[in-house]
């Protein structure tokens, strides 16, 4: 079994409406010096396989046909293998 840890960010040519919602915010707040704030997604989940070419295999369709948007956003994972 592996553990999958998926970091879901937008691509750096689109626009983060909800990250500068937040920016915004943080200067209300006072924090003037926070500058190019992007919100993204961070997705764990287990992988019950035994072969970590499958684990890899099963996490990057999964991430391509449901979690991220790939035209869109990017996606990054790490993978851990449970005992």
């Amino acid at each position: 079994m592996f553990k999958a840890t998926v970091i879901i960010k937008r691509r750096p040519s689109i626009l983060d409406p909800q990250g500068k919602a937040v920016e915004h915010g943080a200067k209300l707040l006072g924090f003037n010096n926070i500058d190019q704030t992007r919100i993204g997604k961070y997705i764990e989940f287990f992988v019950n396989v035994d072969e970590k070419t499958t684990a890899v295999k099963e996490v990057e369709e999964y991430c391509n046909k449901l979690l991220a948007n790939p035209i869109m956003e990017d996606y990054y994972y790490d993978l851990e293998e449970i005992k």
